[in-house]
């Protein structure tokens, strides 16, 4: 999903992390063992990582301005977010929102 849309990824079901981001990012590249050993705990999320940077739109469209951020969707809607996480915990809390049955209501 490389050159996903917004359109797409909204279609999407289930629980999805997108992980905006660029491989050359020093932050980002510190972020993945977190990210790693987080999903490693929820293995049904699916994981999209997206390349971002200049002339990709996705980005701009979920209002991405910091790398990594990871936004956390259920059922095309978004339901949280973190911006250069350094804590495991904090991701693994919106792993387990992505779960809870109240996700969807929560964001609205």
């Amino acid at each position: 999903m490389e050159n996903a849309t917004r359109e797409q990824i909204e279609q999407l079901s289930g629980s999805v992390l997108l992980e905006f981001g660029a491989e050359w990012c020093g932050y980002c590249r510190a972020a993945q063992p977190l990210i790693q050993f987080a999903l490693a705990q929820h293995r049904d999320v699916r994981h999209i990582k997206i390349e971002d940077g200049k002339g990709k739109r996705l980005g701009r469209q979920f209002g991405v301005k910091l790398w990594p951020s990871l936004i956390f969707v259920k059922d095309g809607k978004e339901v949280g977010r973190l911006v250069r996480p350094v804590d495991i915990q904090a991701i693994v809390q919106l792993l387990a929102k992505l779960k809870s049955p109240q996700a969807e209501t929560d964001s609205q």
